[in-house]
């Protein structure tokens, strides 16, 4: 036997007459969805064709790029005005409110729920139907305001980040503004969803936005210091004064500009395009021979580094490492005989050979060693 169904328009009716009187609408809802269970009604799935306009890809003027074809079906997707926003997003706490009651009637827990969407046939058939509606209509929203992201993105369009992964964050993040989104509050969906795609956009790039991720206090901290040494001559300001300018700690300011060395792949063309383009590889790579990633190529050598974490042990401590892992000496020597060469016992040399240890673990040292230990 099929179950009644309440149709949206009808939905409407009785939710736009409800909110006339917002201190009685919470308890008109709260009726409306009993009156809805005993019943036994489901509310309407709206086919999103029918916010869809079709598209004439006759005239995509050729091949077109992932970009263009995206573009071309978002625009072909109907924009809501403020009322029928307002109408959307009552709808949706309508279902939400219901699937809440569906969830604690059968004792579920609320965060199982993507359970139902990937089938989830081990809940009960009503909870299925309620989770249906509620994600329809939140889909329905998302979709109509895809133009959004389309927009926005624009102002992005300057940043290295990938424009298709920037539009796919703010894509997803539009889910997270239609459940935060409150329509009595009297703003537009689009005012309130602006904020959460800047801040999508925002993270993405923070994350994803330099080869080797930087924390993202420090991808700020950039921005200050970059300002400033433009207002104190560019270049030729120095940490303490970009400092002094930026109100920044010296070392973080130290950090920032660092980090704002530029880094570019070992294979990106150079020269002109129209040109027989040849890689940096091959303008970087010595003639002579050898792999054009050696060790040559480091900041640091692995000489420099090992000297570098010798500085700080004390002579007895660098006498045993040397001999330890044989370092200038040909050959490993054991605990026993280093205690031997020295005259002391076995478990003096172990002491000596872990403090000499903590001792080189530092940041500095681990920094320059690291690449030649990979």
């Amino acid at each position: 036997m099929q179950r009644p169904t309440i149709s949206h328009n009808d939905l409407d009716c009785l939710l736009t007459t409800a909110c006339q009187d917002p201190r009685a609408y919470e308890r008109e809802l709260d009726a409306l969805i009993r009156h809805c269970d005993e019943r036994g009604c489901d509310l309407q799935i709206s086919d999103p064709r029918t916010w869809r306009r079709q598209v004439d890809e006759r005239h995509g003027g050729g091949k077109q790029t992932l970009e263009e074809q995206y573009r071309s079906e978002v625009d072909a997707i109907e924009h809501l005005d403020r009322a029928g926003e307002a109408r959307l997003a009552r709808r949706i706490e309508f279902a939400r409110r219901r699937l809440e009651v569906a969830l604690t009637r059968e004792g579920i827990d609320p965060s199982r729920l993507e359970e139902a969407g990937r089938g989830g046939r081990a809940f009960p058939g009503p909870v299925r139907r309620r989770w249906a509606e509620v994600h329809a209509l939140r889909q329905e929203m998302v979709e109509r305001n895809l133009y959004l992201v389309l927009i926005n993105v624009e102002r992005y369009s300057h940043t290295r980040g990938s424009r298709l992964d920037l539009i796919q964050e703010g894509s997803a993040v539009l889910f997270r503004a239609v459940d935060g989104f409150d329509w009595r509050r009297g703003l537009l969906f689009r005012t309130y969803a602006v904020h959460w795609l800047h801040q999508a956009f925002r993270n993405h790039l923070y994350n994803f936005g330099h080869t080797v991720r930087l924390p993202v206090y420090l991808q700020k901290a950039m921005k200050h210091v970059r300002a400033a040494a433009e207002r104190l001559g560019g270049r030729q300001a120095s940490a303490v004064e970009i400092a002094r300018e930026t109100q920044l700690g010296e070392s973080v300011v130290a950090s920032a500009l660092e980090a704002s060395r530029a880094t570019h792949s070992i294979d990106m063309g150079v020269g002109s395009e129209d040109e027989d383009q040849q890689s940096l590889r091959d303008v970087l790579v010595d003639g002579r021979g050898g792999d054009p990633y050696g060790p040559e190529m480091e900041e640091i050598s692995i000489g420099e580094g090992v000297e570098m974490a010798f500085d700080l042990l004390a002579e007895r401590e660098r006498f045993v490492i040397e001999r330890r892992f044989g370092i200038g000496k040909g050959r490993e020597h054991t605990l026993a005989e280093i205690a031997s060469e020295m005259g002391i016992s076995l478990e003096r040399v172990r002491q000596i050979q872990m403090r000499a240890m903590s001792k080189m673990n530092t940041p500095g040292v681990r920094r320059a060693v690291d690449p030649f230990l990979a």
